[in-house]
């Protein structure tokens, strides 16, 4: 029996709300038989009476209830419905949940899910990628899990942490994504994974990206080349360290995103890559982001805005002729 990584979510929610009476869970239509848009709260209602909350249709309010929760001891889960939504509660979570211990040394201990990234027709509105947003800012914590695994640990750690945390949960992943079990323990957030071992070029990238590298990888070993691929798991903290690493190994770097290309977690990779470890580069590294537009609706167009197989192939070939 296999378990999707959308189950995983969950089966870790129903954990958390089991394990420890300060956990609830707080978002639009989450509660009652609806269990959520994606069902990622689905019976969690029923189980847990009383600790999965309906709120109104303010991500603001939302937030800024979960805050003054998670003041007085509580560690709430807020999920929002599309990642997108959540621009409108940048406030608190920017300048009251993130810098509320630097200011009063009082822990805000929330976590915000946050399902994020594109599926076909799903337009400019509920397709974006914010974790290098979010990532800009101090006091917050950035995952980005790209396994059924990951997907159940690293919710479980979010919760346990003292600090804000920015789930990005990959709606594409939801079922497309199945494991045979739940693990009963992870890697700890900012330690990054090699998902894939070479000696060719590290492509470095998490969330979806990962399954799309790791799709290349397998194309060009077909070619003779070896591509070790780096699933990051966070982008705050970020495993320098590991990328550097691989890097070492292979002499040469591709950085993959499905964000938007400005200021984002693939910039800030090659940044401190050139910085720390100029030296151990064969060739300039390069990336590769969505396109800088807003997401199309069509299933053709939106293929063609985010990083493709096609696409990052093509860029890793470049790079290896270099």
């Amino acid at each position: 029996m296999s378990i999707t990584y959308l189950e995983a979510i969950r089966e870790a929610q129903a954990k958390l709300l089991r394990d420890n009476e300060d956990v609830f869970i707080y978002g639009q239509d989450v509660g009652g038989t609806f269990g959520g848009a994606f069902k990622a709260t689905k019976g969690l209602a029923k189980e847990f009476p009383g600790r999965v909350l309906n709120t109104p249709i303010s991500e603001d309010a939302m937030v800024g209830t979960a805050i003054g929760a998670a003041m007085h001891g509580m560690r709430p889960i807020v999920e929002m419905q599309f990642a997108d939504f959540s621009s409108t509660a940048l406030n608190q979570i920017l300048n009251n949940a993130g810098t509320h211990y630097w200011r009063t040394d009082v822990p805000i201990p929330i976590t915000v899910r946050l399902p994020s990234g594109g599926t076909k027709g799903s337009g400019p509105f509920h397709s974006q990628s914010m974790e290098s947003i979010y990532a800009h800012y101090p006091g917050l914590i950035v995952m980005t899990p790209a396994t059924v695994e990951d997907a159940y640990t690293m919710l479980i750690e979010a919760v346990a942490i003292d600090d804000p945390v920015i789930y990005c949960e990959h709606k594409y992943l939801y079922y497309h994504l199945k494991a045979e079990k739940l693990p009963t323990e992870g890697l700890p957030t900012g330690k990054a994974r090699i998902a894939r071992e070479g000696r060719d070029l590290t492509v470095a990238t998490y969330s979806a990206m990962l399954h799309e590298a790791l799709a290349v990888a397998e194309q060009l070993a077909s070619e003779g080349f070896e591509t070790e691929v780096v699933d990051l798991r966070s982008v705050k903290p970020l495993d320098t360290n590991t990328v550097l690493a691989s890097v070492a190994r292979t002499g040469r770097l591709l950085c993959v995103g499905e964000s938007f290309p400005w200021g984002s977690a693939t910039a800030e990779i090659i940044a401190r890559v050139t910085a720390e470890g100029f030296h151990l580069l064969d060739a300039a590294p390069q990336r590769l982001n969505a396109k800088d537009t807003p997401i199309p609706y069509h299933p053709n167009l939106w293929s063609a805005h985010r990083p493709n197989t096609k696409e990052i192939a093509r860029k890793a070939r470049a790079l290896l002729r270099e």
